[in-house]
């Protein structure tokens, strides 16, 4: 269903702000020194979920202090919908060897995990000798599998339709300076 900036806009007033930017900006400092951490001395490949972890990525490569590499991926089961498809639909896949690298899959949000899990899973067929992954927000509630986890966690919500810091709202509202859900949904 497409929708106009005007309506986007309507949603983005009437929206309830769930995490302000300053508190998205102290998780992505947190999770910045946790993956300094873990990964600083393991030369990683960072892979950028598109379109989703294409904010959360940019604000987390300048906090992290080492070197590393980075590429993107796009797969989706959304394809610009509120509620996603059962089978993950690959749009590009990373252009980097994955054979014998440690790898962190960022992406925006875990909310049920197919997407995620499939990604994770290319990462493990394609030979990565690690494979972590760090999304910004991590949706509360008993419909994801027990086993798909994210290593690196920015902020947690609740099981409402959020957007904003990358997240979309029918392919608005990425740029939304915090994480908003939906009133209505």
């Amino acid at each position: 269903m497409t929708i106009t900036a005007e309506q986007a806009a309507r949603v983005w007033r009437e929206a309830d702000c769930l995490h302000d930017r300053a508190s998205v900006e102290q998780a992505l400092d947190r999770l910045g020194r946790e993956i300094t951490q873990v990964l600083g001395d393991r030369n990683p490949l960072i892979l950028c979920v598109m379109n989703g972890g294409l904010v959360a990525a940019g604000h987390l490569l300048t906090r992290l202090n080492f070197p590393l590499q980075v590429d993107y991926l796009h797969a989706t089961r959304y394809r610009g919908d509120v509620e996603g498809a059962a089978e993950l639909h690959w749009l590009v896949r990373p252009q980097f060897p994955l054979d014998g690298r440690t790898v962190l899959v960022i992406d925006d949000i875990l909310d049920e995990g197919r997407t995620l899990s499939g990604i994770l899973d290319y990462c493990h067929q394609h030979d990565a000798a690690a494979v972590y992954s760090a999304v910004l927000v991590l949706k509360r509630h008993d419909r994801r599998d027990p086993h798909i986890q994210a290593d690196f966690v920015g902020v947690e919500v609740e099981d409402r339709y959020v957007f904003g810091y990358g997240m979309d709202y029918k392919e608005y509202l990425r740029n939304a300076a915090g994480i908003y859900a939906v009133n209505g949904m």
